[in-house]
């Protein structure tokens, strides 16, 4: 059994992602990286990305390179730390095991590289 299907699919990774964007946005740290951003787009392609990390078949995600889509945003470090403590209490918040949460931020962290440019 995939993480996605325990969690309950779709509408817990639709919700996870709701809340996860409404704490991202409410950091001044971070919403200059969302300015000019349709935000029901990029939730919807967050929602099949967030699915594939979950074990849903790649199919299911068809978006660009890690890199190819956050390459012109000179995301820092620092911010990469943020977003990624925020999506690991969204996590927790939504009722994920810690050990499943641990597996997510892994591929999190193996991401870093094609995510920070500054």
């Amino acid at each position: 059994m995939t993480l996605f299907d325990k969690y309950g699919g779709v509408p817990t990774v639709s919700r996870i992602v709701s809340k996860f964007y409404r704490e991202a946005l409410a950091r001044p740290s971070l919403q200059p990286y969302f300015e000019g951003v349709d935000m029901r787009r990029l939730i919807d392609h967050q929602v099949k990305f967030i699915s594939h990390v979950l074990g849903q078949p790649a199919s299911i995600y068809e978006g660009r390179t890690l890199s190819a889509a956050h390459g012109g945003l000179r995301i820092t470090g620092e911010a990469f730390g943020e977003v990624a403590q925020i999506l690991k209490h969204t996590l927790l918040d939504a009722g994920m095991d810690s050990a499943d949460v641990d597996r997510v931020m892994a591929t999190v962290a193996g991401a870093r590289e094609s995510i920070v440019t500054d």
